[in-house]
């Protein structure tokens, strides 16, 4: 059975780095493998299959992570981030430090990737770390909370926009239904899940290499209106893409121009110029040492990305073998609310693939014969797919290695905190899409 496959399999790794001291690249490529020949890929096209994950996970996030990195390096060694971290911390108070993290996250959140969203604020989290003393967790738990809500249940993000586009929905109205859902339950999630026992005994410390250790004086730091400036470069190139998308149509020159430069990758490439330019001088006398500090970023986010990588092979093994058309066979003949199918099979198929477009994707094509017949809003089935396709995110998911390795966990206390909040957060959110659809059929919309 596939579903037991992927069980055993998850057990295995966990055995591999927790008893075994694996590194986390060689156990995921390892396990990657035994699934591939028990699900029966041929052993030729393995190592095809391998690269083809990795490829497509490091494509998508190694110029992110990588870019992202250097500016938040850059930012740190010229005290940009702790200029940040104070106006934050005045503006807040040391008590509402958490409020501060999820009110900024979910308004860069809405637009951004949960990865592109991650690596630009983690430096801030980890400077007000440093800064008030507080528990790492403390203080990121809720920025990665509302981040991952943010991107999980609404669109433009990918999963959600493309359901839309298979439920013929409209995008508008989703994000506008599902903005009651997703901010009544990220915040209560991101302010809760730090307090928990179970989270609250956890210390991990600031990985090396991915902030500056060094204090600042006033006098050191650059200007509050620079250093926002370029935190918020990258924010306003990446959103006004996304709008520019939504709200015209056709072909131009000029759409082609914006689309280029609001792309991640790019976007990250010129706020990294302009971090250079503006913070250069007060890095160091020559681009040396500027260089030198991109390099240390770079060395810092070497292993991170190679665990990425192979969390993305492991995940192609698994839709490579058949793991997908399984479930949707499997649910095909289930008679229940398409709602809740909706949301059940995007849980599953999250569950045994990892990957929420993969979930999102399949769920859809699952449930859209029944939304016809059904009365269900087809921007409330988007809403559905899309919570479920954030629950149970564990050892094959990539998202979960970023989480794991930027907050410095063990692979259990990882799936302790990010499984159960993201798992939570789902259940949360199929309870919220029910209380929309009920509100619009009363309101007989």
């Amino acid at each position: 059975m596939p579903l037991l496959v992927v069980g055993i399999s998850v057990l295995i790794l966990l055995l591999l780095m927790t008893r075994l001291r694996l590194n986390g690249f060689a156990a995921l490529l390892l396990v990657a493998v035994g699934v591939a020949l028990v699900q029966g890929i041929p052993v030729a096209t393995i190592p095809d299959v391998l690269s083809e994950g990795i490829g497509d996970q490091i494509g998508d996030t190694m110029l992110t992570i990588g870019l992202g990195a250097m500016v938040g390096r850059v930012m740190g060694d010229s005290g940009a981030a702790q200029r940040i971290a104070g106006k934050l911390l005045d503006a807040f108070g040391p008590r509402w430090v958490q409020v501060a993290m999820v009110v900024t996250s979910m308004l860069i959140g809405v637009t951004m990737f949960y990865e592109v969203a991650f690596i630009i604020i983690v430096p801030i989290a980890f400077t007000l770390v440093r800064v008030t003393g507080a528990k790492l967790l403390w203080v990121g738990l809720p920025m990665s909370i509302a981040l991952s809500t943010m991107h999980s249940f609404l669109p433009p993000h990918p999963g959600p926009t493309a359901v839309a586009a298979t439920f013929h929905a409209s995008v508008g109205l989703t994000l506008f239904y599902g903005l009651f859902v997703a901010v009544p339950a990220g915040v209560l999630i991101a302010l809760t899940w730090p307090r928990l026992p179970f989270v609250a005994r956890l210390t991990p410390g600031i990985p090396k290499g991915l902030v500056s250790e060094r204090e600042f004086t006033e006098e050191e730091m650059p200007g509050l209106g620079w250093s926002l400036f370029v935190a918020l470069f990258p924010v306003v190139l990446i959103v006004a893409a996304a709008v520019t998308d939504m709200a015209t149509s056709g072909e131009s020159p000029f759409l082609h121009v914006v689309a280029f430069v609001g792309s991640a990758p790019i976007a990250l490439l010129l706020t990294l110029c302009l971090a250079v330019w503006a913070f250069g001088p007060r890095i160091g006398r020559s681009l040396a040492d500027v260089a030198a500090s991109c390099t240390s970023a770079a060395q810092a986010m070497a292993m991170i990305l190679l665990v990425i990588g192979a969390g993305g092979a492991f995940k192609n093994v698994l839709v490579e073998g058949g793991i997908s058309d399984y479930i949707k066979d499997a649910t095909d003949g289930w008679s229940i609310s398409p709602i809740v199918l909706a949301w059940l099979v995007a849980v599953i198929l999250r569950i045994a693939l990892g990957s929420a477009t993969v979930a999102v994707v399949t769920a859809s094509g699952v449930a859209l014969p029944l939304l016809a017949g059904s009365g269900a809003h087809p921007e409330v089935m988007v809403l559905a797919v899309a919570c479920g396709s954030i629950a149970f995110s564990h050892v094959n998911d990539p998202g979960f290695w970023l989480f794991k390795e930027y907050f410095n966990l063990s692979v259990i206390e990882a799936i302790k905190v990010r499984t159960s909040y993201t798992t939570v957060l789902a259940v949360l959110g199929l309870g919220g899409v029910l209380v929309v659809e009920w509100v619009l059929d009363a309101l007989g919309l």
